[in-house]
C-alpha cells in the first residue's frame, strides 16, 4: 500500500474493509476538517486506472467513480498513473459576505494537489486538485500544454436504489425519480440515498469552460458531461466538481456557502455602490408608467424600477438600439423617455434597472455600459443569453466585469445557473435558470426549486402579488413566504402589478395587469431584506414543505411554504436570542378577511421557548417577522 500522507490518515477511524479488488491500492485518504466526510484516490496496481470515493460518518456515498478527460481525439490524462508529487494545503478562516444568506461565511477545508505521472499523457502535465470541507468535496483538473478539451470522464457511482430530483433544461419543472430512470438534467442534481442521507452534484467556479450536464451510464452512476468543447493555450482549469452531503434537505441548503467558497474572491474592490433591494416591474413602458413606479416604490420602501423587454424597441430585432428609448409598439404606445423617469427616481432614491437582450448586448456592452453609467442606470438585466459553450461562459463573466467597472450591478435571465461566481463579482445580484412566477408553477414545484435550485444559489423567481394566477399558484401568504424562502438579493415582487396611477395599456401584448392595492400585509415587504447576516433551514422536504427563518440586525423574517397537503406548521422559536423577548407579526391565509388578498395579521409575544403551531391548508403558506 502506498500511503504518502501517513498524519492525514491518524486522525480518521477505520471507514471501511478492504477493497473488493485485491489489485486496488489506496493512493490518498483525505478527510474534511470534521472527519466526517472523507475523500478515498483508488488505484489498480495491475492497470494503473485511478478511481475515487466518498464516504460520510463511514456510509457509502461515492463509491469507485472514474477520473479523467478526454484532450483532442484520443489523449485521456487524469484516468490513470502514480502519484509523484503532493502540495498540501488547509484554511480554517471566514470571510464577509455583505450581500448573500450569512455575512460571515466560514472557509474551513483541507486540500491536496496531487501529481499524476503516466505515459499515455504524453507532454501533457497534469494534476488532480481536491478539496475536503464538512460540506462537501470538490474536485477539478489542472493541466499544462495545449489543446482541446473533448470529453470528461469523471463519475459519481451511487447505490441503485438512490431517489434524485433532476431538470432537463434551467427553466424545467424538478421531478423526483428513481436514479435508474434518470436522464440528461442540469446541475445541482440533489440525491437521496437514504432518509438521513443526501448528496447533491454540481459544478462550480465555471469561468472557462462550457457548462456541464450530469447524465446516467449504467443502473446508478452519475456522470459530468461537458457541454462543448474547450481550448486551451499554456494551461487549462476545469470547473470544479462537487458532491455535498448532508443528513436532510434542509442542512444541505442550510450549507450552500460551500458553492461561494470555491470560487475567487471578489475582483471588485470598491463595492460600497452595491445595493441590494426590493424591484417593482413597469409594465406600461411609458414615462408616466415609470414615473407612477417610482412614487409607488419610494412609498413603499423599494429600492428599485425596472423597466423590462421592449423599452428600446422590439428585443429581438436587431435594429433596435439599445442606447435610445422607443418603446416596441406591439409592448406600448409610449411615450418614454428613460433618462427623465431616472432623474425622478434618483430624487425618491429609487433607482433604475434596464432590460438588454442579449441580441443588443453583444454588440452594443461596451458602448451602452459607460453610457448607462452617465444617465445613472443603477444595473442591467441581460435578457436571453446565449449560454452553455466556453466561448458563451467567457463572455458572461467578461460581461459582468465590465458592468462592475461602470458601477452596474447585473441580473441574469433566462438558460443559465449560477456556479457561485457572485462571490467574485458581487455585483451580479441574481440570475433566473429557474421555474419561476412567469410559470405559474404550483407551491409543490417551488418547493423543489427551493430545495435544489437554491443549493446554487440565488434566484429571480419573479414573484407576483397581486396578479390573479396567485390563486392559481398558491394563494397570498404563500407569496409572502417565497420571498424569504428563496434567497435573492434583488427581490422582484410585483411581477405582473401596476401602480393605479400608471396608463392603461389596452391591447399590450403579453400582458394581463393587475392594479396595486394598499392592503395591510404591503408592511411586509417594506420591512423585508433581501439579504441576511444569518440563515436557518429549520424544516422540509423537496415538493413538501419549508421553514426557513433568516436574521438582519436583531430581526428575524420566519416563513413557511406549503405543498399539496394540509399540514400543522410546529415551529420552535429556539434560535431566538434568549435574552431577549420578542414582538411575533404572524401573517396567514384567512378566507374571511375582507381584503381581495385575504390575509390575516395576528400579534402575540415570543421568545426562545415558544413554539408556533399554525394549521396550513395546501398550497399556503405563512410568514413571522420577529422583532426585539
Amino acid at each position: 500500500m502506498n500511503i504518502l500522507n501517513p498524519t492525514a490518515l491518524l486522525a480518521l477511524p477505520l471507514i471501511a474493509a478492504a477493497p473488493a479488488s485485491a489489485a486496488l491500492v489506496i493512493e490518498r485518504t483525505l478527510a474534511s476538517p470534521g472527519g466526517a466526510l472523507v475523500f478515498t484516490l483508488e488505484r489498480d496496481d495491475t492497470s494503473q486506472a485511478l478511481s475515487h470515493s466518498v464516504t460520510y460518518s463511514g456510509r457509502p456515498v461515492v463509491t469507485h467513480g472514474a477520473l479523467g478527460i478526454q484532450i483532442d481525439k484520443a489523449d485521456i490524462v487524469g484516468d490513470e498513473g502514480t502519484i509523484e508529487r503532493v502540495v498540501e494545503k488547509s484554511s480554517s478562516t471566514e470571510w464577509t459576505n455583505p450581500f448573500g444568506e450569512r455575512s460571515t461565511v466560514p472557509d474551513n477545508y483541507r486540500e491536496e494537489t496531487l501529481t499524476i505521472s503516466h505515459a499515455g499523457q504524453g507532454s501533457f502535465g497534469v494534476k488532480l486538485q481536491v478539496r475536503a470541507y464538512d460540506e462537501g468535496v470538490a474536485l477539478r483538473y489542472l493541466i499544462e500544454g495545449s489543446g482541446t478539451v473533448m470529453a470528461e470522464k469523471t463519475s459519481f457511482p451511487l447505490p441503485e436504489t438512490t431517489q434524485v430530483w433532476v431538470s432537463g433544461s434551467t427553466q424545467a419543472p424538478i421531478s423526483k425519480a428513481p436514479i435508474a430512470k434518470m436522464s440528461s438534467s442540469v446541475g445541482p442534481v440533489l440525491a437521496e440515498l437514504s432518509p438521513d442521507l443526501f448528496a447533491a452534484f454540481g459544478e462550480a467556479a465555471l469561468a472557462d469552460a462550457s457548462v456541464t450536464k450530469f447524465t446516467r451510464s449504467e443502473t446508478s452512476t452519475i456522470n459530468a458531461s461537458i457541454g462543448g468543447r474547450m481550448e486551451f493555450q499554456g494551461s487549462f482549469t476545469s470547473a470544479w466538481r462537487y458532491v455535498r452531503v448532508a443528513q436532510s434537505p434542509g442542512a444541505m441548503l442550510e450549507g450552500n456557502h460551500f458553492m461561494l467558497n470555491l470560487c475567487e474572491p471578489s475582483q471588485v474592490a470598491d463595492t460600497s455602490w452595491i445595493r441590494p433591494g426590493k424591484v417593482l416591474r413597469d409594465i406600461t413602458l411609458t414615462t408616466e408608467g415609470g414615473r407612477a413606479c417610482v412614487d409607488f416604490a419610494a412609498a413603499h420602501k423599494l429600492e428599485y424600477v425596472l423597466f423590462d423587454a421592449g423599452w428600446y424597441g422590439k428585443e429581438t430585432s436587431r435594429a433596435s438600439d439599445a442606447s435610445k428609448s422607443g418603446p416596441d409598439p406591439e409592448r406600448s404606445p409610449g411615450p418614454l423617455d428613460v433618462e427623465s423617469v431616472i432623474a425622478y427616481g434618483k430624487t425618491k432614491g429609487v433607482g433604475v434597472i434596464l432590460y438588454v437582450n442579449q441580441v443588443a448586448l453583444t454588440p452594443q456592452l461596451d458602448k451602452i455600459a459607460p453610457l448607462y453609467q452617465s444617465w445613472g442606470v443603477a444595473g442591467i438585466k441581460f435578457g436571453y443569453v446565449t449560454a452553455g459553450s466556453q466561448a458563451a461562459t467567457r463572455w458572461l463573466n467578461q460581461a459582468v466585469k465590465k458592468c462592475a467597472d461602470h458601477h452596474l450591478l447585473v441580473d441574469i435571465h433566462d438558460d443559465f445557473r449560477p456556479t457561485g461566481m457572485s462571490r467574485t463579482y458581487p455585483n451580479l445580484m441574481t440570475q433566473e435558470g429557474i421555474r419561476g412566477d412567469e410559470e405559474s408553477p404550483s407551491n409543490a414545484t417551488v418547493l423543489n426549486s427551493v430545495f435544489v435550485r437554491g443549493l446554487a444559489g440565488p434566484a429571480d423567481q419573479t414573484n407576483c402579488y397581486f396578479a390573479p394566477r396567485v390563486t392559481k399558484m398558491g394563494s397570498h401568504a404563500s407569496q409572502l413566504a417565497k420571498s424569504v424562502c428563496i434567497f435573492s438579493p434583488w427581490q422582484f415582487l410585483f411581477w405582473y402589478d401596476r401602480p393605479a396611477a400608471s396608463p392603461p395599456l389596452p391591447g399590450a401584448k403579453g400582458f394581463n395587469p393587475a392594479n396595486l392595492e394598499e392592503v395591510p400585509e404591503l408592511t411586509f415587504f417594506e420591512r423585508l431584506p433581501t439579504t441576511w447576516d444569518e440563515t436557518r433551514v429549520l424544516d422540509g422536504y423537496p415538493g413538501s414543505h419549508a421553514t426557513i427563518a433568516r436574521r438582519k440586525g436583531k430581526v428575524w423574517f420566519l416563513a413557511g411554504l406549503n405543498g399539496a397537503t394540509a399540514r400543522t406548521f410546529d415551529v420552535p422559536l429556539e434560535f431566538l436570542d434568549p435574552a431577549t423577548s420578542y414582538k411575533a407579526e404572524i401573517f396567514v391565509d384567512d378566507p374571511a378577511v375582507t381584503t381581495t388578498t385575504k390575509v390575516r395579521i395576528d400579534t402575540q409575544p415570543a421568545d426562545h421557548t415558544t413554539q408556533l403551531k399554525l394549521s396550513v391548508a395546501p398550497s399556503n403558506g405563512f410568514a413571522v417577522i420577529l422583532t426585539p
